[in-house]
């Protein structure tokens, strides 16, 4: 059996993969020739190359977002598709932690006050204990940042696509049909959605409208979730005390883009997730050698991918 890794890997990452399959033929890198030839892809390629690869039966994805390659056309509903669900919990949950404080504790105004050798008090700051904090988007990575805010005293409220019990990591459920009622509640807005059809634009003017003035906002899932402009807009009239994303609509955000100069706003270049923090790989490879024991084995393979919603099946 030929398998092809694309994605990043360490040598101790190798030992893991090929302890899993031992009698597999590996093959590491992004060589179209070499992907076409591979029963097993583990790791993010191209969604235009898989066209080119008559011989796969299974793709792992090393991302938790699989929207990409849903989309028609793209992979043989006979291939098996999953994801690395369960990877991103700890660094994106720090990173949009990291986000929010810096927003709400003036640090990103401070740091501009430096680089001007200003002395200067930015006056009043806010904090999360007592605040109510909805998160849209209460899978893993939602989850893990609604028990970062419950730690620092904050009332959480978790949207997801269906009803369900309160996990720990909440106080209050809802759907997204309920997210117009709970907005007006919320002193941070922090979204990590999927980019879907559903989530296409979500939050529009009519959504920052619903949300009550000096509210923070975050986005950490996709951009196409956003109408930038109005964003934009919101944050210039004073409505938003500020945002911030780790996303955006393109990607790279064009050097021209207004989003750069736009006041209150925080930038970072998509880089919560990816592996930037070591413990994130660890478990994108224990994902992977996992699954791959499973698919030697015939077993059902973790983080099956619904194709219609991009989420994972189970969720």
């Amino acid at each position: 059996m030929k398998i092809a890794v694309p994605m990043f890997v360490r040598e101790s990452d190798k030992n893991i993969l090929e302890a899993a399959a031992p009698r597999a033929d590996f093959y590491y890198g992004k060589d179209p020739e070499k992907l076409a030839e591979a029963e097993v892809i583990l790791g993010n390629v191209k969604p235009a190359l898989l066209a080119g690869c008559k011989n796969l039966k299974w793709l792992q994805l090393n991302s938790a977002g699989a929207d990409a390659y849903c989309k028609p056309g793209i992979l043989p509903e006979s291939v098996r598709l999953t994801n690395s669900t369960g990877a991103y919990g700890q660094a994106l949950s720090e990173h949009m932690l990291a986000l929010l404080l810096a927003m709400m504790k003036k640090l990103y105004l401070y740091h501009d006050n430096q680089k001007a050798h200003q002395w200067k008090d930015e006056g009043m700051v806010t904090s999360l204990e007592d605040a109510t904090v909805v998160v849209v988007g209460f899978g893993n990575i939602g989850r893990a940042f609604g028990r970062l805010c419950k730690l620092l005293g904050a009332h959480v409220i978790g949207i997801r696509r269906h009803k369900g019990p309160v996990p720990a990591e909440a106080d209050e459920m809802g759907t997204l049909e309920d997210l117009t009622e709970v907005l007006p509640r919320a002193d941070v807005v922090a979204s990590v959605l999927p980019g879907t059809p559903a989530t296409t634009h979500l939050y529009d003017a009519k959504l920052f409208a619903a949300m009550k003035p000096g509210t923070w906002f975050i986005n950490c899932g996709r951009g196409n979730a956003v109408v930038q402009d109005d964003l934009r807009q919101a944050l210039l009239k004073g409505h938003l005390a500020g945002a911030a994303l780790d996303v955006t609509d393109p990607e790279p955000l064009p050097a021209d883009s207004p989003l750069w100069d736009t006041p209150n706003l925080i930038i970072t270049p998509h880089i919560s997730g990816d592996h930037h923090l070591a413990k994130t790989w660890d478990n994108v490879v224990k994902i992977a050698a996992t699954n791959l024991k499973h698919y030697l084995a015939g077993e059902p393979l973790e983080n099956p991918v619904d194709r219609a919603t991009g989420y994972k099946k189970s969720e």
